[in-house]
């Protein structure tokens, strides 16, 4: 008799509500069982796993890792996911395989790459993947003379953190002085250089920033599965053109994916951003980890999360290809339960000692949230 898979998500996106789904939906047929972790009892992912436990607050990456370690033990992890903390996480690899957990995510010299886009920029431009032109400012004078150079050349500057994920901290420098026509609507990522230079200036501390180009769409998200051989199993890219979404098997963005994956060890899922500046593709970004719409890909034919569980496990399913590629799309609001309760409930088998179960009440029809779902085809 085939045994269950415990899979563990900490602290995800509330998209991948659908991961999880994919994983239950699997085509080997195989029993999931999913367990979920995160800081907000309303999360959508608490009550979209079998088992769930509220994460302790303001842990230190150590003490985190301990805490991870005891909810592998405890829970009978097969297949850990780690997002939050993954760094410290991957580090101790050794200590999750000696409580039966194997962790889906790249090797510590893989994450330390791409944890700051500085580092990643020069670590890809050495292997021949192109990136648009970068600077580095801590200071308001260096982000003048960053912007002033870039509208030299004819483009719009933005900055981000040089380490950061999901698009937090992104702006648009604009020289607009600030009035009420920015009030209008709905908030925009343009902020005048003069407010950014008066809040540098005022600050206490420096800040880490990368400013750069604003890079045209349409923007390519490939998703990568690498083996523990560095060789790619699966790479499949999805297109964002404003609404617009849909997929792409076209080498210009799949080469560079590929070369990136298997020359910095990405094993299991991860996800390669590019976007167009000038008339070539250059690299915007690298998550080591799943992306937020890695489901999506099943318009495609393909369960990359169930595939990606195998290989952790040391099944290895192959070279997948996907069988067709889907229409175009675009992604809607849809609702998902929450549990009526702050902590969600135990099985009674699988609790652990440090927390006693309870009867899952079922939700009520207004405790709902919302996550991204892909919806039906557009027509071309």
């Amino acid at each position: 008799m085939i045994s269950r898979v415990r899979v563990w998500l900490n602290r995800t996106y509330a998209e991948n509500v659908f991961f999880m789904d994919q994983l239950r939906r699997n085509p080997s047929d195989r029993a999931v069982e999913i367990h979920a972790t995160h800081g907000d009892a309303d999360s959508p992912v608490l009550a979209a796993a079998d088992t769930a436990d509220l994460e302790p607050e303001g842990l230190s990456p150590a003490a985190y890792v301990e805490f991870a370690l005891d909810q592998c033990q405890r829970r009978g992890i097969d297949v850990f996911v780690p997002r939050l903390h993954q760094a410290a996480i991957v580090a101790h690899r050794v200590d999750f395989a000696a409580v039966g957990t194997a962790l889906l995510a790249p090797p510590p010299e893989g994450v330390a790459v791409f944890h700051d886009k500085v580092v990643a920029y020069e670590a890809v431009q050495k292997i021949g993947v192109p990136v648009p032109p970068w600077w580095r400012v801590r200071t308001a004078d260096e982000l003048v003379a960053a912007v002033e150079e870039l509208e030299a050349d004819g483009h719009k500057a933005c900055f981000k953190p040089a380490s950061g994920a999901g698009g937090v901290g992104f702006r648009v420098i604009t020289r607009a002085p600030f009035s009420l026509s920015l009030l209008n609507g709905f908030p925009s990522p343009y902020v005048s250089l003069d407010m950014v230079v008066e809040a540098l200036q005022q600050a206490d501390e420096q800040v880490d920033w990368l400013v750069m180009p604003r890079l045209e769409q349409p923007e390519v998200s490939v998703d990568t599965l690498t083996g523990t051989d560095n060789r790619v199993r699966l790479a499949i890219g999805r297109t964002k053109n404003g609404r617009r979404r849909g997929f792409t098997q076209h080498e210009q963005w799949l080469e560079p994916a590929r070369l990136i994956a298997e020359e910095f060890g990405l094993h299991y899922l991860s996800n390669i951003q590019f976007r167009m500046f000038g008339d070539r593709p250059v690299l915007m970004d690298v998550n080591t980890r799943p992306a937020g719409g890695l489901h999506q890909l099943s318009l495609c034919g393909v369960n990359v999360p169930w595939a990606a569980v195998q290989l952790a496990l040391g099944e290895d399913p192959g070279v997948i290809e996907p069988p067709f590629l889907g229409q175009d799309y675009t992604v809607v609001s849809g609702a998902r339960p929450l549990r009526p309760v702050s902590l969600p409930a135990q099985r009674m088998e699988d609790a652990g000692p440090l927390r006693p179960s309870v009867p899952a009440p079922a939700p009520m029809a207004a405790e709902v949230d919302t996550v991204e779902a892909a919806a039906s085809a557009l027509p071309l």
